[in-house]
């Protein structure tokens, strides 16, 4: 939306009159919260209050808002004719942890050149950890086991799936760990206390141990270690945490429903008892609880704390007054129906309103008959085939609408992939996917960079090469030919008579050569002469040059002018770096080690209207922020949205473990009877109390997957895949109470029941 023709609901006026303190908020979905967040970061640039060295920190979950953010406040900030970089800071978690530790890092014993795995080499790492600990003791669980599992089929879970549930358990315990702070050990000596051994902590404490031993054997920190050590370093240093308070003096943070203990507990640091703390956020949908230590309760209590000025943003534009009123009766029916009493909490006003007449942003024209809620039962296939032959028969007529079908996992998302390429429709399936478009152009770019500020090095001359020829990793033949050529090009022990021979001094002259692989040579030669005489252009534009020889994609092309821009500040932050310097820069995005610092996973955002008239697929967990036209809800069955039923099956709670015991969460509760002596473990309460906590993020992952639709809706399930350990699965219990409620006419009071067919069993 143009800046000027931005006019203020009343909700919004509200928050936009905050001029310091503490304040809450909680914004419903649609609601305009990012715009409002955004203009309220550049009021406060431009009110005068802050000296030349402050800024407005802007704390947000995810790299992708990073950028949509800097993007807001720098065009609000250029329209009151200010300097656009100039006042802020926009950083996730992870960011932010970073600037604080980098600021002294031997605070908290690192070095100076201290490195960051990325999530996949944290991965690896901690997967050779637990296939080291099973190798070791291959019985250690065997008392968890299932006593009724087949001979062979025991064989089969100790070489495979135990390997995988022991991974699962660790990773959690080791997030937990540091999330507690806990070194291994700290933590070895509290377990030395323990009169009687808890083995899954033991297991747990081993595999952290190791993980550990191999991130210091890297100089490197993880993630999670970055927020621990951040918080350590201003916990340990006075000046350090006066010095940030003194930058930072009006701190906005984003999506506070998912803040962890540790974000909350920096944030209340730096902001201090006296000083200036925006939080927005909808407990409604929070939706990370299962993979992160993130909690909505932190926003709930400080919403509740005295001192704190309480905001509401109730108002949401996107979605029509039906499909608000279904949202809004799912938390009506969970806080007073549901037959679970203990998760009646999962979902808490305020309701979604409408926005007031007159608004720039209106609601979509409703239209009731655009809700489907498919009460069929379908085998999962054949829901996949309803929902692909729904789409062929509804995109032809809505060319510029957009739609997309969510799905609760991965797999369920590549399934309907392939059925709507076999059925010839376009497809998106960029949010399944883990993109690693960033990392790939800066690696291309800095293996490059490297070259040129090292231009005699024949291994980096055949490395260019092989970047120049990488397309050619597609076919495997091609590829043994572009290494066979790389490697005679690490054999030039002249590079200069190979990019620029003089007469008689041509090294492919000096070597055996059939045509195709003189007329290849002599190609790259061109490419090589170009980009070494471009070294005298400014770190931006030579960049710029070496894109436009290397991408065609359009994606590609984008990353290298935002990776441009970057090394352009950094050169002017750090005027006496040069190339070798520039080129460590880049590998270290690389890398992925800046992935916290705005690099996202979806680079520069994911637009659904750029994706008009095609089909986009993702988890309802990928699609928050995000909306379409058109929307398909899949797999809303027990299994996926379970609602503490006999009945119901949970994903955590492994077919090959007796008792349906969670082994994740019991681990979890006996660390805390480790750290608490108060706690007392008793095994089954934890898997107990796990599954309450996965029904209300359940809950709260449908409202989210209703609130990203518009105009339309559709909600289907299916009973499972058939397996002797899981019976068939049923239609979850909220799906039967939206239907119900919608077929009475519950959200269409002014229109007639329908007379002659209910919503589920209408064509879609």
């Amino acid at each position: 939306m143009p800046p000027d023709s931005f006019v203020p609901r009343p909700k919004q006026a509200e928050v936009l009159a905050y001029t310091g303190g503490k304040m809450g908020v909680s914004a419903v979905p649609g609601s305009g919260k990012t715009e409002t967040l955004s203009r309220l970061a550049a009021q406060l640039i431009a009110g005068g209050g802050l000296d030349g060295h402050q800024e407005v920190l802007v704390v947000t979950l995810v790299n992708s808002a990073v950028d949509n953010f800097y993007r807001r406040v720098s065009n609000l900030v250029k329209t009151r004719g200010l300097l656009p970089h100039a006042g802020y800071r926009v950083r996730t978690l992870h960011g932010l942890s970073h600037d604080i530790v980098r600021e002294r890092p031997a605070l908290v014993g690192l070095s100076d050149k201290f490195e960051i795995v990325d999530e996949r080499s944290a991965d690896e790492i901690l997967s050779d950890a637990a296939a080291a600990w099973l190798r070791s003791h291959p019985y250690a669980l065997e008392h968890f086991l299932d006593p009724a599992l087949e001979a062979s089929k025991l064989d089969w879970v100790r070489r495979d799936p135990l390997l995988g549930q022991v991974k699962e358990i660790a990773l959690a315990f080791t997030r937990m760990a540091k999330d507690r702070q806990l070194t291994p050990e700290k933590l070895r000596g509290q377990l030395d206390e323990l009169i009687n051994p808890f083995p899954l902590a033991e297991m747990g404490w081993a595999i952290y141990t190791d993980y550990q031993r191999a991130l210091a054997y890297r100089g490197a920190v993880d993630f999670d270690d970055l927020i621990r050590l951040a918080l350590l370093a201003v916990q340990s240093d006075e000046k350090l945490l006066a010095r940030l308070r003194d930058r930072w003096p009006f701190i906005l943070e984003d999506e506070a429903q998912d803040s962890s203990r540790l974000q909350e507990q920096i944030l209340r640091l730096l902001t201090g008892p006296d000083g200036n703390w925006v939080r927005v956020g909808d407990p409604n949908q929070a939706i990370y609880e299962t993979f992160t230590t993130a909690s909505p309760d932190y926003l709930r209590d400080f919403l509740e704390q005295e001192g704190v000025a309480r905001r509401e943003l109730p108002n949401s534009g996107r979605s029509t007054e039906s499909i608000i009123c279904l949202a809004n009766y799912l938390v009506t029916w969970s806080r007073a129906e549901h037959p679970v009493r203990a998760v009646r909490d999962a979902l808490s006003p305020p309701p979604i309103l409408p926005v007031p007449a007159g608004d720039t942003q209106p609601n979509p024209p409703d239209d009731p008959a655009s809700i489907y809620l498919m009460g069929n039962k379908f085998t999962p296939d054949g829901e996949v085939r309803a929902v692909v032959e729904s789409l062929a028969r509804w995109l032809p007529e809505h060319p510029d609408s957009t739609v997309a079908v969510l799905t609760p996992r991965n797999q369920r998302g590549f399934d309907v992939v392939d059925a709507l390429r076999q059925r010839g429709l376009e497809v998106v399936d960029s949010l399944l996917r883990s993109s690693t478009s960033t990392r790939k152009a800066a690696g291309a770019l800095a293996n490059v960079l490297h070259h040129l500020a090292d231009p005699t090095a024949s291994q980096r001359l055949a490395r260019v090469f092989q970047v120049w020829r990488r397309v050619d990793k597609e076919d495997t033949e091609a590829w043994q030919y572009v290494m066979t050529l790389s490697k005679l090009l690490a054999s030039c022990r002249q590079v200069e008579e190979f990019v620029w021979p003089r007469a008689g001094q041509d090294w492919l002259d000096t070597i055996e050569l059939s045509d195709e692989d003189l007329e290849l040579l002599t190609l790259f030669r061109g490419f090589a002469q170009r980009w070494q005489s471009a070294i005298v252009l400014p770190i931006d534009q030579l960049l710029l040059t070496l894109g436009q020889d290397l991408f065609s994609e359009a994606s590609d092309l984008a990353i290298t002018h935002k990776l441009a821009v970057t090394l352009r500040q950094t050169s002017e932050q750090h005027p006496q770096w040069r190339l070798p310097e520039l080129a460590g820069e880049l590998a270290v995005i690389a890398r992925n080690e800046r992935r916290f610092l705005g690099f996202s996973e979806e680079d520069s955002g994911f637009d659904p209207r750029a994706h008009a008239g095609k089909v986009v697929v993702a988890t309802m967990h990928k699609a928050k922020g995000l909306e379409w036209d058109r929307v398909y809800l899949m797999s809303v069955n027990s299994y996926d949205f379970p609602s503490g039923q006999p009945y119901d099956q949970y994903i955590a709670e492994k077919w090959f473990i007796r008792d349906e015991l969670n082994l994740g969460a019991e681990a979890l509760a006996q660390l805390d009877a480790v750290l608490d002596d108060e706690v007392v473990y008793r095994q089954g309460d934890a898997t107990a109390q796990a599954r309450l906590d996965y029904v209300r993020e359940r809950l709260r992952l449908l409202y989210v997957g209703i609130t990203r639709a518009k105009s339309e809706l559709v909600v289907t399930w299916n009973s499972g895949r058939s397996a002797a350990s899981r019976p068939e699965a049923v239609q979850a219990l909220p799906f039967v109470a939206l239907q119900t409620h919608w077929e009475l006419g519950g959200c269409r009071q002014d229109e007639p029941l329908v007379a002659s067919q209910p919503p589920s069993t209408r064509s879609v």
